[in-house]
């Protein structure tokens, strides 16, 4: 079964994202957990939530995966920026697990100054404060390209966090084509080396959801720039072989590529055309 849709916005509620998914023949989709660049979320009425839990089961939705806001950044050293990351996180996981999202991701963040291994152990501490250990929802850290000060970018990274999990079963990885490309994983020619090395620093088992886009920039810019599938310095081509990769090919896909709908119907319908699995 292939998985596969865009990140879509919830602004018109839940319900009315789930048809949009259903119109561009798609099955899953990504949305923001809250306002990404503010820190305000709109509570759904009861009726909007019921019509969209209708809608996945009716039309068999796959995995649904929430993402936090921009604006939280559990590795900053500044203390206020640290305190609202852990809010957000805090109540994000709360609220789109008792949604029924099976996935929530965030970026690891960036330690501004103060170093790896000092944003590593404040990105742990919120976690192990956040989660309880009876969610049903999975958190993941989403691999980073390395701009400034990002802590993310290379798999022990994301291992030194994971190490320091209490709930070691609730957490996993997302991985985004465009950053591990930038971050000079060469996902284009080297996949199967790629895909190795993340199974023994991390572990295959961890690895959960796939953002699916090219990359504007040229290998290992540590820059994140997102282009439609096929347009970048990946390629359609490679991007193909990846997606049959078999530690990937059965994951859920969500693209984030800057398309309106009838845009991302179209590269989902190209995408299923390639696919030799599908």
């Amino acid at each position: 079964m292939l998985y596969i849709g865009p990140h879509m916005t919830t602004a018109k509620g839940y319900a009315r994202a789930a048809k949009d998914i259903i119109e561009m023949e798609a099955n899953v989709f990504q949305f923001f957990s809250r306002n990404p660049r503010g820190s305000n979320f709109r509570a759904y009425n009861e009726k909007d939530v019921n019509e969209f839990q209708k809608l996945r089961k009716e039309y068999k939705f796959g995995p649904l995966q929430a993402h936090a806001p921009y604006t939280m950044n559990l590795g900053s050293s500044d203390e206020r920026v640290y305190e609202f990351g852990r809010t957000v996180i805090k109540e994000d996981i709360y609220r789109m697990d008792k949604l029924g999202i099976e996935f929530f991701v965030f970026h690891p963040g960036s330690h501004t100054g103060s170093g790896i291994e000092g944003s590593i152990n404040q990105i742990a501490n919120a976690l192990n404060e956040s989660i309880t250990g009876n969610e049903k929802i999975k958190i993941l850290l989403e691999t980073m390209p390395g701009k400034g000060t990002e802590v993310g970018f290379r798999f022990e990274h994301l291992r030194g966090i994971i190490n320091k999990i209490i709930y070691k079963d609730k957490i996993g990885v997302c991985m985004d084509l465009c950053h591990v490309f930038s971050a000079g994983y060469d996902i284009k020619n080297n996949i199967y080396e790629v895909m190795e090395e993340f199974d023994k620093i991390i572990g295959i088992d961890r690895l959960k959801t796939i953002h699916l886009n090219d990359s504007l920039m040229p290998f290992g810019d540590r820059k994140d720039r997102h282009v439609p599938v096929g347009e970048g310095k990946i390629g359609l081509d490679s991007i193909i072989k990846i997606m049959e990769h078999p530690y990937i090919k059965t994951l859920p896909f969500y693209a984030e590529t800057p398309l309106d709908n009838e845009g991302h119907k179209r590269e989902i319908k190209m995408i299923k055309e390639k696919l030799n699995y599908f």
